[in-house]
């Protein structure tokens, strides 16, 4: 069963955008797609909060998730978050089959 990640990331002045961009640009976003296990890992930006974006990552199962935790981009990740000044909301759901 798959599980699917909410994470909303809010800052100020556009700096959840910026966040965005630069991890697209810096190809952490592709490494991430790529990785065993990831089935979807999409931005979406809120129409009712410009100071927000959305981050649905969906993963094949639990072990999947783990390992994405445990590689060398949360680190890369938490860093970025911590430039742009961001706070994070997390949502966790299983799909039910």
């Amino acid at each position: 069963m798959s599980l699917v990640v909410n994470i909303y990331y809010t800052g100020i002045d556009g700096s959840a955008k910026k966040f965005v961009e630069e991890m697209i640009a810096n190809g952490i976003v592709d490494k991430i797609r790529k990785e065993e296990g990831n089935e979807q890992y999409e931005y979406f930006y809120p129409v009712d909060d410009s100071e927000t974006v959305l981050l649905i990552d969906k993963w094949k199962n639990q072990e999947a998730l783990d390992n994405h935790h445990k590689s060398e981009m949360m680190t890369e990740i938490a860093l970025l978050r911590k430039k742009y000044f961001l706070h994070m909301k997390v949502h966790k759901y299983q799909e039910i089959e």
